[in-house]
């Protein structure tokens, strides 16, 4: 792997401390997802995260999956889970489910109720919310909080023994009910859910609520540093809490850090899977979903993820990275490693006409300038060839170097080129272009008699290979934000567009996930999904140019 960038911030700080101090003499780090859902990019830093830093100090990461909500999760999410972080470049220590540990969480939930610290409440779910009050008010106690503890040890039984319906009976901790902080106003740390389990079955009918089990878990690993977002840095009172009232024997420390947001990026599992569920978007690994599948779909690499990751950095503060600073990190990957090959996307054709009909010649070309050891490549030449639409106009304006009436360019690799005629449609439409080339003027002749301002690329229409291509935009229009619109009226209805073309006869063998950076077109990936051997269908990665400026 790459080397990895080793500055400082404040989560290495405090392991470096417990290391000095020998708080600690190893470091366990885990990642650990709920598999409700595919991972997206925002997982990718934490995954990064966790992982380097356990392995800069010799450390061990463990995977976990969080899987307290049966309603929710299923294999499909967990195996997703699991290759990708493999995909990203990572190899966990252990791999546990949070599931494995239900037996001791109820256990300890037990030990919590002799202890006079939890009771079973019968409140509904409205009710508890209503009785919880506010940043302004405390809360009430529950008619329900002071049941013996003979009554709640024998509630909890029958409701673990499937009793009671959903929702009719919860565990819930014996805190404080005028708390500052809301979330240890007596939280929930059971609830029924008469469900099937991805990995228990139907052995349990209650569950553990994620305050109470995700403590618990970090315990059992004995992790030193339980690294989360933001969001959960008023959770962690109840973490500590859950550690010592359930007389855990490992203290593993809660560190907050902010997650990452990016331009016109949905970072939501839940909104992710409403695109998919809505069928805005062709499943869980559309490229143009920020998930981790997806980003691999359309053809960015773990190498510039990772660097990308690096880059942002960890931080206290929320903030929004610009979208175009991934790009240009997977432009960085891919400069010197991709080969650099010519597509038509919308194709015109060029017949030349004092070029002798049924010749064919091959052409030499190197695969990429930036990178002389990628070698070079033959490329078919004939009378026919297809060039870009873009790259002729009939009335062009001032400053416009391309092909039009009378006026010559070059052939990228191969002649010059005049246009002396066009076929128009019944429309007036241009539908074919005659031109004829100079002989003389074959690239690396070293003719110099006469200049042209203008290089545009072709494809040999004799051997180019039908192909497809797949140009995106931003899934979500992030300027689209009023109160009145919903999430699902930010998608942008461009975000796709699927255009009919050709590549070199060399990329007939392109095989899914190869990825080339086509001549002034940008950087683009078999697809994975639709491609065939007989019509290559490539998306596109990014363009060729960007405005981010790296620091």
């Amino acid at each position: 792997m790459e080397n990895k960038q080793t500055q400082s911030n404040f989560i290495k700080n405090i392991v470096v401390e417990d290391l000095k101090t020998e708080k600690h003499k190893e470091i366990i780090t885990r990642f650990p997802p709920e598999p409700n859902g595919y991972l997206h990019i925002g997982h990718a830093k934490s995954i990064v995260l966790n992982f380097e830093l356990a392995d800069e100090f010799k450390g061990k990461t463990n995977l976990r999956f969080d899987d307290t909500n049966p309603v929710k999760e299923d294999t499909e999410y967990v195996e997703s889970i699991e290759a990708d972080v493999k995909w990203l470049g990572f190899d966990w220590e252990g791999l546990y489910f949070a599931s494995d540990y239900f037996d001791e969480m109820y256990d300890r939930a037990v030990l919590l109720i002799k202890k006079g610290k939890a009771y079973v409440c019968d409140l509904t779910a409205e009710q508890i919310r209503a009785y919880r009050g506010n940043l302004k008010e405390p809360g009430k106690e529950s008619p329900y909080r002071n049941r013996s503890v003979e009554e709640n040890h024998e509630l909890f039984e029958r409701m673990r023994k499937g009793e009671f319906e959903d929702g009719k009976k919860v565990l819930r901790a014996k805190i404080d009910m005028a708390s500052p902080n809301i979330n240890m106003r007596d939280p929930i740390i059971y609830r029924i859910a008469h469900a099937t389990h991805h990995n228990t079955g139907d052995r349990w009918c209650i569950y553990p609520m994620y305050d109470y089990a995700h403590p618990i878990e970090d315990a059992i690993e004995s992790i030193t540093h339980s690294i989360c977002t933001l969001e959960f840095e008023d959770h962690r009172p109840l973490y500590d809490w859950v550690i010592e009232e359930c007389e855990m024997k490992a203290k593993p420390q809660q560190i907050e850090f902010a997650r990452l947001n990016i331009t016109n990026t949905v970072m939501s599992k839940r909104k992710l899977k409403a695109l998919v569920d809505e069928r805005f978007v062709d499943g869980w690994d559309d490229p143009r979903m920020p998930t981790i599948a997806g980003l691999r779909r359309r053809g960015f690499t773990p190498e510039a993820i990772r660097s990308f990751c690096r880059e942002i950095g960890v931080s206290k503060s929320n903030s929004t990275v610009d979208a175009q600073m991934l790009e240009h990190f997977i432009r960085e990957d891919l400069l010197m490693k991709a080969p650099r090959t010519m597509a038509v996307l919308r194709p015109l054709k060029v017949v030349i006409t004092n070029y002798p009909e049924g010749q064919s010649e091959l052409l030499e070309i190197e695969n990429n300038g930036d990178n002389p050891e990628m070698g070079y490549r033959q490329l078919s030449f004939s009378r026919e060839i297809y060039i870009e639409q873009d790259d002729f106009m009939e009335e062009p304006p001032k400053k416009y170097f391309r092909l039009f009436p009378g006026n010559e360019v070059r052939l990228k690799g191969a002649y010059f080129i005049k246009c002396n005629d066009i076929v128009k449609d019944k429309d007036g439409n241009a539908i074919e272009v005659h031109c004829t080339y100079d002989p003389q003027t074959k690239s690396g002749s070293g003719f110099t008699e006469r200049k042209v301002k203008g290089t545009i690329h072709w494809v040999d229409a004799v051997s180019a290979v039908p192909a497809e291509f797949r140009l995106f935009e931003p899934l979500i229009l992030d300027d689209q934000t009023e109160e009145d619109k919903s999430f699902l009226e930010q998608v942008n209805p461009n975000s796709l567009e699927i255009l009919q073309g050709y590549v070199e006869s060399n990329l007939k063998t392109a095989k899914p996930q190869e990825k080339y950076q086509f001549f002034r077109h940008g950087y683009f990936n078999v697809d994975t999904k639709y491609s065939t051997e007989e019509k290559p269908v490539f998306n596109r990665i990014v363009s060729l140019k960007s405005s981010y400026k790296a620091e």
